[in-house]
C-alpha cells in the first residue's frame, strides 16, 4: 500500500508478484500516486508472498475475484473504489467487477489475455503444461517458457521465473486454463467506466480482446502500444483516467 487518498486496488499478471513486477520495470506507478491514489498492490493466491492450496478451482478468475473483494472487505472499502488489472488480474478485476458493480468506480484494463475464440488453445497449452510439470518438473517447463518468441515491445525486459511454487504451479495451470473473461451481456451491463491498454503482437494477450472488450463494455476506450517508450506512458495515462471527472 503506498500514497494516500482514495484507494486504487492493483491485481497482478499470472505468475508474478509485486515484486516480480517491480524487476521487470514495465510499469510505472508514481503518477498515481501523484495524482491523489492509496495504491493498494497485492500478491494473488498462491503467487509471490500469498500461500495457496493445491487445488486447480482456487485459481479461476472467479475464485480470485472473490479474493479481491475479500480485500475490500479487509480494507473497509464502504464506498466504490478504482481497480486496475494485469492478464490474469484482469480477468480478476472483470469477474469481481460484473458480481459486485456497485463496488468499482473505474477501470483500468492492462493487457486482456486470450478470452472467448481464443481461450481453448490457451487451456490446452495450460493443461499440457500442468502434465509437464507433474511428469517433469517446474525447471522443465521454465526452460520451455524461455525458449519461446517474446513480443517484441517487452523483448529486452527481464524474464522472472513463476512466482508460484513448484507444488502448486499445475493446480494454478488448470485453474487458470478453466478461465474466461465474462461474455458480451455480462460485459454490456457494467455502468463503471474503463481504460484498456495494451500492447501489439502478443499472442497471450491478442488485441483481438482489448477491441471486442471495448466494443462491449458501454464506456470503454483502448489505446494500443507498440513501442516500450509507448508503454512507460500507461502510468500518466492511468492517472489521467482515474482522475478525470464522471459525467453524471
Amino acid at each position: 500500500m503506498a500514497g494516500q487518498g482514495p484507494p486504487a486496488v492493483y491485481a497482478h499478471g499470472g505468475f508474478a508478484s509485486r515484486s516480480a513486477e517491480d524487476r521487470m520495470g514495465l510499469f510505472r506507478w508514481t503518477p498515481v500516486l501523484e495524482a491523489g491514489r492509496c495504491l493498494v498492490r497485492y500478491d494473488a493466491r498462491g503467487h509471490g508472498r500469498s500461500t495457496g492450496r493445491a487445488v486447480a478451482a482456487d485459481y479461476t478468475y472467479a475464485s480470485l475475484a472473490d479474493d479481491l473483494l475479500a480485500l475490500l472487505d479487509h480494507l473497509r472499502a464502504t464506498g466504490p473504489v478504482d481497480a486496475i488489472g494485469a492478464s490474469m488480474g484482469c480477468g480478476t478485476v472483470l469477474h469481481a467487477a460484473v458480481r459486485a458493480p456497485a463496488r468499482f468506480s473505474r477501470l483500468v484494463l492492462l493487457l486482456p489475455p486470450t478470452a472467448w475464440e481464443t481461450r481453448p488453445a490457451y487451456a490446452r497449452a495450460n493443461r499440457s503444461a500442468a502434465d509437464t510439470v507433474e511428469r517433469e518438473g517446474a525447471d522443465a517447463w521454465s526452460a520451455a517458457q524461455r525458449g519461446r518468441p517474446r513480443p517484441p515491445v517487452v523483448a529486452d525486459v527481464p524474464e522472472q521465473p513463476p512466482t508460484p511454487p513448484a507444488e502448486l504451479l499445475p493446480a494454478v495451470l488448470r485453474g487458470l486454463a478453466a478461465s474466461d473473461l465474462p461474455g458480451p451481456a455480462e460485459l454490456a451491463a457494467l455502468p463503471c467506466p474503463a481504460l484498456i491498454l495494451t500492447w501489439a503482437d502478443d499472442p497471450g494477450h491478442p488485441v483481438s480482446t482489448a477491441r471486442t472488450l471495448t466494443e462491449h463494455l458501454p464506456h470503454a476506450e483502448l489505446h494500443v502500444s507498440r513501442t516500450r517508450a509507448d508503454v512507460a506512458t500507461w502510468g500518466d495515462r492511468t492517472a489521467a483516467f482515474l482522475t478525470r471527472r464522471l459525467q453524471a
